[in-house]
């Protein structure tokens, strides 16, 4: 059975990034570093940040590191793919998604470099079902409505859970929704399983009568990046900003796993969700920096590929062509 979109104005539909990524190349050339730029001279500097709710602002608030010498103007995105069709355009300069949102962004020729790593716990990647469903296995799930957001990291799951279960894309039907949106139709019945990430997954596990089928253990390789558009790269200024934001940004998340509960305070500030959402969230661990080497291109490489193989994207690329690692100094001596 084919995927079928429900709500289709409310979808994330892949034609989105196609057209924004229209210009881009299939084989990317490496953007070139410019001379840094010192600390006091970036005030002049604006870097744009594009950020999901809860993620990096609040992370950086919640540690004391928003004390930027540029300024930072904040965009926010539902998930990672509208994100990232805003770097391939130019109208952000760096924002932070999943492990799948570059794949598919990669796969239509963007504008991307991916520039730092992160990894969490993959537990807080999960297929949830209703407390009163049928299904108590992922091989159950043959003929059934899986809501997920398109291109997220959710989607990357849903596929590798399969496959482990010896189905494929094929064998069930996605129903493509942002999280807001497929949260309503998960409670009120209209999909049979939900594949989400926190702080969703702790806020519906509070909120209803919710049943993992299956988390990220042993399938998903839970890696997050940072990708910013080459533009940005190769402007001085943006760049040397871009590099004391990274370095910024790893700080605070070695931060928030030594002070869980200031996290959860800052998450729930940021999102309006209540703190015991947060906490729940918090518990299951923050990302934490890792080096952008070879062993996380493999992985994703190999994530790309299978969805090559589901015929989700429809083309082969060099995960590594995508891959800008000129900030790996300043991070590792963070």
């Amino acid at each position: 059975m084919r995927r079928r979109d429900f709500l289709t104005v409310l979808a994330v539909s892949s034609t989105g990034l196609l057209a924004a990524c229209s210009g881009g190349r299939a084989d990317p050339e490496q953007a070139p570093v410019p001379p840094p730029v010192p600390p006091e001279q970036l005030s002049s500097v604006t870097l744009r940040v594009g950020d999901q709710k809860g993620n990096s602002r609040s992370l950086l608030h919640s540690a004391g590191l928003d004390d930027f010498p540029y300024t930072v103007q904040w965009a926010t995105f539902p998930s990672g793919p509208p994100l990232l069709e805003a770097v391939s355009a130019e109208a952000v300069d760096i924002g932070g998604v999943g492990n799948t949102p570059p794949l598919f962004a990669a796969a239509a020729g963007a504008g991307i470099r991916v520039v730092a790593a992160s990894k969490g716990n993959v537990a807080s990647d999960v297929l949830l079902v209703r407390g009163n469903s049928p299904l108590q296995r992922v091989d159950e799930l043959r003929g059934r409505a899986i809501a997920v957001a398109k291109g997220s990291s959710a989607h990357g799951q849903v596929l590798l859970t399969l496959r482990g279960a010896g189905l494929t894309l094929d064998d069930v039907e996605l129903v493509f929704l942002q999280p807001s949106d497929a949260l309503g139709a998960f409670q009120q019945g209209a999909v049979d399983a939900w594949a989400i990430w926190d702080p969703y997954f702790s806020q519906v596990q509070l909120e209803a009568d919710v049943r993992v089928l299956a988390d990220g253990t042993g399938t998903a390789n839970g890696y997050s990046f940072q990708v910013a558009s080459p533009a940005a790269l190769a402007d001085a200024g943006r760049n040397s900003a871009i590099a004391d934001y990274l370095v910024r940004l790893a700080r605070a998340l070695r931060f928030a796993h030594d002070n869980p509960e200031a996290r959860a305070q800052a998450w729930a500030e940021d999102t309006g969700l209540s703190v015991e959402v947060t906490r729940r969230a918090t518990a299951l661990g923050p990302d934490l920096p890792v080096p952008l080497d070879a062993e996380v291109i493999r992985s994703e490489q190999e994530l790309a590929d299978a969805f090559v193989a589901a015929e989700e994207i429809p083309r082969r690329f060099k995960f590594a062509e995508f891959v800008d690692t000129r900030f790996a100094e300043q991070l590792a001596a963070a």
